[in-house]
C-alpha cells in the first residue's frame, strides 16, 4: 500500500468523513505511532499505528481474489514446519491472503488465493461439487476396465470417491498423458486414485477449477481475477 493522507486513511477506516477527519486531526485527537498529530500534511500506510482518542483504528480490509499458476516445489500453506517455500512467497500484495484448498508440494497448476473466508468455504466444501480438472503423466497405460472403475468410484482409506472422469490424451511405451476430472478435493486424491488402479502419477498439474482456467498464465506467475470471474464465484456459478 502506498502512503495516503491521514484524513483519507481515517475515512477509509470508517472513523469519519475526510472533512470531519481533518477536524479531528486539528483538535489533537489523532496520534500516529504514539505521537499526537495536529497538522494535515502527514501521510501514512498500514504499517503505521493510527489511534483515535487512544484507540487504534485500521482500514477495512478489501477483498482480494488471485489466480496463481503454482510451480512444483511450493507448499500451499502460509507457514511450513520444514521451512519449504510457500505459494504466499510468489504473490506480492499488501493484504493477508491464504490458499483456497491445497495442491500438494509436487503438484503444479491453478490455485486461488484470497482473504474471503465465506467464499473459501463455498469453494472447498464437498457439497458444492466444484469441477477440478488435472493433466497427469502416469505410469503405464490403463485398461478400459480400470478406467471404468476409476470413473464409478474407488474405495480409498475408508471412503468411496465420487464419480469422476478419466480420459487418455496420449499413449507412450511406458507412460500415458491423461485428463482427470473430479468433483471433490480430498488430500492427494488424484494421486491416490491413480495409485489404486495401479498407474501412479509421475507428474500432475491442475488446469481448471470451476469456470477458471490457467489460460496463458506462465508458471510461477499470478493475476487478480477479473470482475466477471469474481461475480461468478460470489454468485455460486462455478461452471
Amino acid at each position: 500500500m502506498e502512503k495516503v493522507r491521514l484524513q483519507k486513511y481515517l475515512a477509509d477506516c470508517g472513523v469519519a468523513s475526510r472533512r470531519k477527519a481533518e477536524e479531528l486531526i486539528l483538535h489533537g485527537r489523532i496520534s500516529v505511532n504514539g505521537n499526537v498529530v495536529t497538522e494535515l500534511g502527514i501521510k501514512v500506510d498500514d504499517k503505521d499505528i493510527i489511534c483515535f482518542d487512544g484507540n487504534r483504528v485500521k482500514r477495512k480490509e478489501q477483498k482480494i481474489y488471485i489466480l496463481l499458476n503454482k510451480p512444483a516445489g511450493y507448499v500451499t500453506t502460509v507457514k511450513d514446519q520444514f521451512q519449504r517455500p510457500s505459494v504466499i512467497d510468489l504473490v506480492d500484495v499488501p493484504e493477508r491472503i491464504f490458499p483456497v484448498g491445497r495442491l500438494d508440494y509436487e503438484t503444479s497448476g491453478l490455485l486461488i488465493l484470497t482473504n474471503d473466508g465465506s467464499l473459501t468455504y463455498r469453494l472447498t466444501h464437498p457439497k458444492f461439487k466444484i469441477k477440478k480438472v488435472y493433466m497427469a503423466v502416469i505410469k503405464g497405460i490403463p485398461s478400459w476396465d480400470k478406467i471404468e472403475k476409476f470413473e464409478k468410484g474407488l474405495e480409498l482409506e475408508g471412503y468411496v470417491t465420487a464419480p469422476a472422469k478419466f480420459k487418455i490424451i496420449k499413449r507412450f511405451k511406458d507412460t500415458s498423458i491423461v485428463e482427470i476430472t473430479i468433483y471433490e478435493g480430498k488430500n492427494r486424491q488424484v494421486r491416490k486414485m491413480c495409485e489404486s488402479i495401479g498407474h501412479p502419477v509421475l507428474k500432475l498439474k491442475r488446469i481448471c477449477f470451476g469456470h477458471l482456467t490457467l489460460g496463458d498464465l506462465p508458471e510461477g506467475k499470478w493475476r487478480k481475477l477479473k470482475d466477471e470471474e469474481i461475480i461468478k464465484l460470489l454468485e455460486g456459478r462455478f461452471l
